[in-house]
């Protein structure tokens, strides 16, 4: 697998991973499919023949009702009026028979409907001839058939229906038992080809992982020897993917190692005797440039000290300008708010004459609800024992009415007193405005004021701050320059100890399957100065563009330290 790039074994792992899931998904959608399809069937078919059956079995109970008060009542009206609902229920049980007898699909269902409606017809037909009968004159004869003959036509009309509505039921539970069965067969298989996804998932992982981490394991050893200083080892970099690469280019690091070693062991007393001549020349520079740098050290403090007191007054005069600024900004939101409050108080004043309009509409809603109750009281009083239960009704409309037309009466009183009291809230709101308006005009002139104290604040800074800067930069160049007299002197001694240092690190490198340990005696010299600046002047060369002493002491050549004594 070496001569494949890890970027097309991964490709290929993953593909086949998809591939599998694509199977696994194709088959649930495969599943889901014939599942929706049965459910789909069991709603549009069977649940609504159901649902059909159970409202024509209620309409079969509501018209016997009906027709047992038609029978019961001697009123013509009210005959009338409940022949009316027979009528309209009938028409809708027909159309329901139709939408029904339209969606029949076997026979055994095609029988039991054909039953149902031989019943209804023999049903409907006793009904009208009862009905004729009774108006005819005949009303005890048709009250004798209605509770003998036509209660047991209407039993097995409705027991018919009712068988009708069963068999619906059992169509649906044995459709809901298949949409389990094949929920359950695709759960099954679903999961086996999940439990085969993860073993085949995990051997191909393993392999993918094995073929990743051994080259990379072998280079991680590689480069732990070269850090512990072996450079003997033999590398294997054979191959064509990331990791043989990696071991080629350790293997190049480890070959150019063992060149720049030899270099630098070679190249140390060279080193050595060039720090050493380094420092013998900078020990006269540093006493010269001393005396300097006190005298100018001295007038860049009282310098210093007179520039912060005129930044501090400045600052001072600017953070009063952006006080002034801020209170201004305040005082016009302030006077925007107090416009707006006025505007809103004006639409609420509006919006509470509106609501008493609405108010007094349904208030007089509420009376002519009241006249109407009374009507209908008076109504049912005349149709007797059949009414009271109306008049009842009507009682309660009528006291419902008259309440709500009092709670109207309280709530327009209210929103009266509200109208007064949100005209005196504007007044006063208007009054805040104009108040507003003068403290933005005085804010306005404070802040002009405080602006132009602040601008002189700061021109007066501005002077300061450059005499200042010429003199710091006087007393910065002089204090640079003693600082680089000694770090010359320093890089040099440090010069000459890191020579020794680096002959013992490249020491402990193994060429050649040797170990050369090599401490050449290196001559220290005594470069420490007659006389060191003050330790104030040290403190201002810390700050100073001057390089680091550790950075002078493996950077800076010789070369580099001589043309600063020449340029100084």
């Amino acid at each position: 697998m070496k001569n494949y790039r890890i970027g097309v074994r991964l490709g290929i792992g993953f593909l086949a991973m998809l591939m599998l899931m694509a199977v696994m998904v194709g088959i649930g959608v495969w599943r889901l499919q014939g599942i929706g399809d049965a459910t789909d069937d069991m709603v549009k078919n069977a649940l609504q023949k159901e649902r059909d059956a159970s409202r024509w079995h209620a309409a079969i109970k509501e018209n016997g009702v009906r027709t047992f008060a038609v029978m019961r009542s001697d009123d013509a009206e009210f005959q009338k009026y409940f022949q009316t609902q027979i009528d309209a229920e009938s028409k809708k049980v027909s159309d329901t028979q139709k939408r029904v007898e339209a969606a029949i699909s076997s026979p055994e269902e095609k029988q039991l409907f054909d039953e149902v409606g031989k019943l209804r017809a023999v049903y409907r037909t006793a009904r009208e001839d009862i009905f004729k009968m009774k108006a005819a004159g005949n009303a005890e004869e048709a009250k004798q058939l209605t509770n003998t003959k036509l209660v047991k036509m209407m039993d097995d009309y409705s027991g018919s229906v009712l068988k009708y509505a069963n068999y619906q039921t059992e169509i649906i539970n044995q459709a809901a038992q298949h949409i389990n069965d094949s929920y359950q067969s695709g759960r099954t298989l679903l999961l086996s080809l999940g439990v085969i996804e993860l073993i085949l998932g995990g051997l191909l992982g393993w392999l993918l992982t094995l073929s990743i981490t051994r080259p990379l394991n072998q280079a991680v050893s590689i480069a732990e020897t070269v850090a512990s200083g072996d450079l003997t080892s033999h590398i294997d970099g054979s191959g064509k993917d990331e990791t043989s690469k990696l071991l080629q280019a350790l293997k190049t690091m480890n070959d150019n190692l063992l060149n720049i070693v030899g270099e630098v062991r070679s190249g140390t007393d060279t080193i050595a005797t060039a720090s050493s001549e380094i420092a013998s020349g900078n020990l006269d520079l540093s006493a010269r440039t001393e005396s300097q740098a006190g005298a100018l050290e001295e007038t860049a403090s009282a310098m210093e000290e007179l520039t912060s007191t005129v930044k501090q007054n400045a600052d001072n005069a600017r953070q009063a300008n952006q006080l002034a600024v801020s209170a201004s900004a305040v005082a016009v939101e302030g006077g925007s708010v107090v416009g707006r409050v006025v505007d809103t108080m004006g639409a609420i004043n509006e919006s509470s004459r509106k609501i008493v309009d609405i108010i007094s509409v349904i208030d007089g809603i509420a009376f002519q609800t009241n006249i109407l109750a009374l009507n209908a009281a008076v109504e049912a009083a005349r149709a007797g024992e059949q009414g009271r239960g109306f008049a009842v009704v009507a009682s309660e409309v009528r006291s419902l009415a008259q309440r709500s037309a009092a709670a109207a009466k309280e709530i327009k009183a209210l929103i009266d007193d509200s109208v007064e009291k949100v005209g005196s809230g504007s007044k006063l709101v208007e009054q805040a405005g104009a108040t507003m308006t003068e403290v933005v005009a005085s804010v306005k002139r404070v802040t002009d004021i405080v602006g132009e104290i602040s601008s002189a604040s700061q021109e007066q800074s501005d002077g300061i701050e450059q005499v200042n800067r010429a003199i710091t930069q006087m007393d910065e160049t002089t204090q640079q320059n003693a600082a680089l007299v000694e770090q010359a002197a320093a890089a040099a001694q440090s010069l000459q100890d890191q020579a020794s240092t680096l002959t013992q690190v490249v020491s402990v490198f193994k060429l050649d399957n040797t170990a050369v340990a090599v401490k050449p005696a290196l001559r220290t010299l005594d470069i420490t100065p007659q006389r060191k600046p003050a330790a104030t002047m040290r403190a201002r060369v810390a700050k100073a563009d001057a390089p680091k002493l550790k950075q002078a002491s493996t950077t800076v050549p010789a070369k580099a330290s001589e043309g600063d004594w020449e340029q100084f």
